[in-house]
């Protein structure tokens, strides 16, 4: 079993429900055995959950009685890590683009960018050449808040890995922006 991200209060808050009675109401209505759409159109649909909290009770639900653990989308896992630097938009999307400023930074730099929008977004395949994963950008004037998605990964235990891994790279990431903004200021 795992907890749901969302607390007891904020789910009865938005849907009139805490865990125990959505819980409690999915049993009776055989939830256990049903696929994730069927809980959320159930959810929404019977239970009139705006869509955004259909699908986060369905989550929560699945959880909660071991039908899905943390991190879990599908069959597969994904992840996330987000950090705001003190560094403009395009100073740090460029940290991403650049292959020579990404081996500053990034411990497995060779990475395959396979789209990119300008201080938007960089997708990538990922070293393993099995997962794929997303570094987006919000520009902040003078900072610049990224998430890192990394999508596809096999196991529960590489998700894990993986999120350690992109909170680690994102600080050597403020390392390196920090470091070139005192050579550039020197």
């Amino acid at each position: 079993m795992t907890k749901p991200k969302v607390s007891d209060e904020a789910v009865r808050r938005a849907t009139g429900r805490d865990w125990a009675e959505w819980c409690q109401l999915l049993d009776s209505e055989g939830a256990r055995d049903m696929a994730h759409p069927d809980i959320a159109s159930l959810v929404h649909e019977k239970f009139k959950a705006p869509p955004w909290w259909s699908q986060m009770v369905s989550v929560g639900y699945e959880q909660i009685r071991g039908l899905r653990v943390l991190h879990q989308k599908g069959a597969a896992f994904e992840i996330s890590r987000s950090k705001t630097f003190a560094a403009p938009v395009a100073r740090v999307y460029r940290a991403w683009t650049s292959a020579a400023d990404r081996k500053r930074w990034l411990s497995d730099p060779e990475i395959d960018v396979t789209r990119a929008t300008a201080n938007k977004s960089v997708r990538f395949a990922w070293v393993d050449g099995k997962t794929r994963a997303e570094a987006s950008f919000v520009d902040k004037g003078d900072k610049t808040a990224v998430t890192v998605a990394h999508f596809k990964l096999g196991s529960a235990t590489a998700a894990s890995r993986m999120k350690v891994y992109w909170g680690r790279q994102l600080e050597n990431l403020a390392a390196h922006l920090e470091s070139s903004a005192v050579r550039r200021r020197a």
